[in-house]
């Protein structure tokens, strides 16, 4: 990855260091996040939404069905994928980190005790056992970075299907920092510092990823998980419609609701039922129900979209909406409220300013008059040197 990523670099030849630094940046995260957030965001927006129904499944290549989700839903699928990464792929992050430079360090104190002899015991100085520890990485701090930068987003882009997610990384980062503490202090050398003026483009990556994460949990909540379906049926279709009443008698009947009915006849000849179910009520089944919101094969338009379908499609799209704009309104609000300068800071700056600006033109003035002194004082010399 860096080096397809130095390569790409070293075609667009950018002008300044700074460029190149927020260019392989910006390269490195979206290859790491593409890669990492692949399978969150195909659970959450795409398993079982093209399978099709019974009798006309989707098929790839015309020979294997597409995956669908576990009978309780796609947010469960999702919940647990976000609790493996947020559990175990931040373990073995730590356990890299940390493992890594300290076995290194092993081997080379190793490789020096034989190279003196096992017998011979050496007092090394503490700047050669410093040199002797693992060499900070080329690229300075940003695997730091990209780290503290992939969990924000793990934290952050679904936390509505693992609201759990914030607490498992600040449990993370509370580790992380004594392990960062002690693999800069022991097993690493000693890095060069340098000065920078902010983050550079991991500000806008975080902003970034701050507006998906929005739009992400907008689309979680409407599309993945069954909060917008039983918000219809309970006031349009359930016993209180009509009523604008909400309560756990308003939900009678929903599991029903939210089922279609299709004739067992109507199977494709791969996808027929091994039994017909006459063990289990004595006679041969007819009719079975599946998760879909489709009109009964005996209408006119069998296993068409029911009406209830159009109305929950658009209670989502309008809960997406509304959902966005009230979570970005707030977001601007809060940056107002609480501005990136305290009031008095910014004062304390304008003044600094004006003091600089003032103390520069006080030293060009004295200067400016010195020299109309000198100029006058060689001018009546002159004159005084004329036959």
């Amino acid at each position: 990855v860096l080096s397809n990523s130095v390569h790409l670099l070293s075609t667009e030849q950018p002008r300044t260091e700074s460029e190149w630094e927020n260019s392989f940046t910006l390269k490195m995260f979206l290859f790491q996040f593409v890669n990492l957030n692949s399978s969150t965001f195909y659970i959450a927006f795409f398993l079982g939404r093209f399978t099709g129904h019974p009798g006309a499944y989707l098929r790839l290549i015309n020979r294997w069905r597409l995956e669908e989700c576990h009978p309780s839903g796609c947010l469960i699928d999702l919940c647990m994928q976000m609790g493996i990464i947020m559990v175990l792929k931040q373990t073995w992050n730590n356990f890299m980190e940390f493992g890594y430079p300290l076995i290194q360090n092993w081997w080379t104190r190793r490789k020096v005790r034989q190279e003196h002899g096992p017998e011979r015991k050496i007092s090394f100085p503490q700047w050669e056992k410093d040199y002797n520890l693992q060499p900070m990485n080329a690229y300075g701090l940003f695997d730091e970075y990209l780290e503290m930068i992939l969990q924000f987003g793990f934290t952050t882009i679904f936390v509505a299907a693992f609201p759990l997610a914030p607490l498992l990384a600040l449990l993370n980062n509370i580790i992380e920092i004594r392990l960062d503490a002690y693999k800069f202090v022991t097993q690493w050398r000693r890095p060069l510092a340098s000065r920078a003026k902010d983050i550079g483009i991991w500000y806008g990556i975080l902003e970034g990823i701050g507006i998906l994460s929005v739009i992400t949990n907008a689309f979680v909540i409407a599309i993945t998980s069954d909060f917008i379906p039983r918000l219809v049926y309970a006031y349009k279709y359930g016993p209180c419609a009509g009523q604008g009443e909400a309560g756990q008698k308003c939900m009678v009947g929903y599991v029903n609701a939210s089922l279609s009915v299709f004739r067992i006849s109507d199977f494709e000849n791969r996808s027929e039922p091994e039994s017909d179910g006459s063990e289990f009520s004595g006679t041969p089944l007819k009719y079975c129900r599946y998760r879909d919101y489709r009109d009964p094969p005996h209408s006119l338009v069998p296993y068409g979209y029911t009406l209830q379908f159009w109305h929950v499609l658009a209670a989502r799209l309008a809960f997406i909406i509304v959902f966005e704009h009230l979570v970005f309104c707030i977001k601007h609000l809060i940056s107002y409220l609480i501005p990136d300068l305290p009031k008095d800071l910014r004062d304390r700056m304008r003044r600094e300013k004006y003091l600089i600006q003032e103390m520069m033109y006080e030293a060009e003035l004295e200067r400016l008059q010195k020299e109309r002194k000198e100029r006058k004082k060689n001018g009546k010399a002159h004159h005084n040197e004329w036959p």
